[in-house]
């Protein structure tokens, strides 16, 4: 797998904390930010695609909507 992650900006304390606590567990610094990553994502828990969508539709809920049919008849027209 050839994917990379680039962290800019971190803070000289953060990356000698992270430096230290990969010394005490053996890993190198890239290791142990990947298991921290690692850690952090397998405790949460992906939502649902019904709970994405009930979000979706609160966030848009006061917002005027246009139908499917009007914005597709709005298009043939422009032709």
């Amino acid at each position: 797998m050839a994917n990379a992650l680039h962290v800019r900006n971190l803070d000289d304390d953060l990356i000698g904390r992270l430096r230290r606590r990969a010394a005490r567990h053996g890993r190198s610094l890239e290791a142990e930010h990947r298991e921290i990553l690692r850690q952090a994502l397998s405790a949460e828990v992906e939502p649902s695609f019904a709970e994405l969508a009930a979000e979706m539709r609160a966030m848009t809920a006061k917002r005027q909507q246009t139908p499917s049919e009007t914005l597709l008849r709005e298009g043939r027209d422009e032709r």
